[in-house]
């Protein structure tokens, strides 16, 4: 990989805190108002709907819900009426497949928001791509989804399959280029042998060395490991100055505590996985970074429509670290939806014409400029480095990898 050139852009960074009261939308239900008329039209979600990740799936289905609320209120596809079927995939790839199996078999089903997790996509989308269902995740970074196995020189493997969120092959490098530019030159890494978290630190591995940095050692986990002794042990020989985890918050947090109770007194960063309020209730400490896609969504002036109808609409739970995202890849099927369903006589008839229109879909969305290169990927490119100070995630800086 070259060495690439961090480009700092100028974003007013504002922190705010939100609560959120009221009733959340249910699984596998329908989104519209004052019933149900004309010819209907589901839109699913895939995602962790339960267990440990649950706070990142629930922010996905309500921002779905929300976009489905809003153009069934607005008539965005006359003589429609969309509907929401949302899915537990409880962050597992089986029971993400069956998820993505259950909702090709509704004929009224037109597209797909999901997954979280890379290694659940892996199985999800070969079932939505034989059924000629669309597909657009907010949260999956790992590159090879869009451009196959060999990234040296790219081919896409499914012409279904879209994202709004950047990939690791931009994250991995964007974090190497900030610990370098903050004179940290001796990184170890860690990752969970999961699609994303593996991806991300062979990403930032490649940078950092690169960049003049050295990995002082490389080390894996289990993702349903708990005691990080053994690991932490051997990452200490090394003299690290800080350590690089690829996988997300729930082995991150009490990772990241163990470390310093192990007397490994370094940062742990991470990736978007781990930036979630529930790593630093899990152990995550003052000092701690991660980077995350896009700019705060506080910060956004785009983004002020979408935060303030989240509110309003009364979810239990927070949109969290992928609800503008969701938010956008919602509507950017509904863009595409207005395209393919504007003669259709049936949902399903519509399939292959909504993953056709949604390679030209462009709009302005709650993150900024939503629109798809020629791999499904989104073009934005945009990244935030956050740490936790006085115990809450607040952003550093902003930043494009050129």
């Amino acid at each position: 990989m070259n060495k690439h050139s961090f480009k700092l852009v100028g974003v007013a960074l504002v922190a705010a805190s939100l609560a959120f009261a009221g009733c959340g939308s249910r699984a596998d239900t329908g989104s519209s108002s004052g019933g149900t008329t004309g010819k209907v039209a589901t839109i699913g979600v895939i995602s962790p709907l339960s267990g440990d990740l649950s706070a990142l799936g629930l922010g996905i289905r309500n921002s779905v819900d929300l976009a489905i609320r809003q153009a069934n209120e607005s008539n965005a596809i006359p003589g429609w009426t969309l509907k929401l079927s949302a899915q537990d995939d409880q962050a597992t790839p089986d029971v993400g497949k069956n998820a993505a199996t259950k909702l090709s078999s509704d004929d009224t089903v037109v597209g797909v928001v999901g997954t979280l997790n890379s290694s659940v996509a892996q199985t999800v989308i070969p079932v939505l791509a034989s059924a000629t269902i669309v597909q657009v995740s907010p949260a999956n970074t790992n590159p090879t989804l869009t451009q196959g196995e060999d990234l040296a020189n790219p081919k896409r493997p499914y012409a279904n399959y879209f994202r709004t969120c950047t990939t690791d092959s931009v994250q991995g490098p964007f974090a190497a280029q900030y610990l370098l530019e903050s004179g940290i030159k001796n990184v170890a890494t860690i990752h969970d042998k999961k699609a994303y978290g593996q991806g991300l630190v062979e990403a930032f591995t490649t940078a950092f060395k690169a960049g003049g940095g050295t990995i002082t050692d490389a080390e894996t986990i289990n993702p349903e490991d708990k005691d990080f002794s053994a690991v932490v042990s051997k990452v200490k020989t090394t003299s690290p100055e800080a350590v690089y985890y690829g996988g997300e918050y729930p082995q991150a947090g009490p990772l990241s505590k163990q470390m310093k109770g192990a007397g490994l007194n370094v940062p742990l960063m991470g990736g978007d996985g781990i930036y979630d309020p529930n790593f630093i209730k899990l152990g995550g400490t003052d000092g701690d970074l991660a980077t995350s896609v896009g700019a705060p969504v506080d910060s956004l002036d785009s983004a002020k429509a979408f935060v303030s109808a989240y509110s309003a609409a009364g979810f239990s739970e927070p949109y969290a670290a992928y609800g503008a995202y969701a938010y956008d890849a919602a509507n950017a099927i509904i863009n595409a939806l207005k395209v393919s369903l504007k003669d259709a006589t049936d949902a399903k008839s519509a399939r292959q014409a909504t993953i056709d229109a949604m390679a030209s879909v462009s709009f302005d969305g709650a993150t900024g400029k939503v629109a798809f290169d020629e791999f499904g990927d989104s073009t934005s490119r945009v990244l935030t480095v956050y740490k936790v100070t006085g115990g809450e995630w607040k952003p550093e800086k902003t930043g494009e990898l050129k």
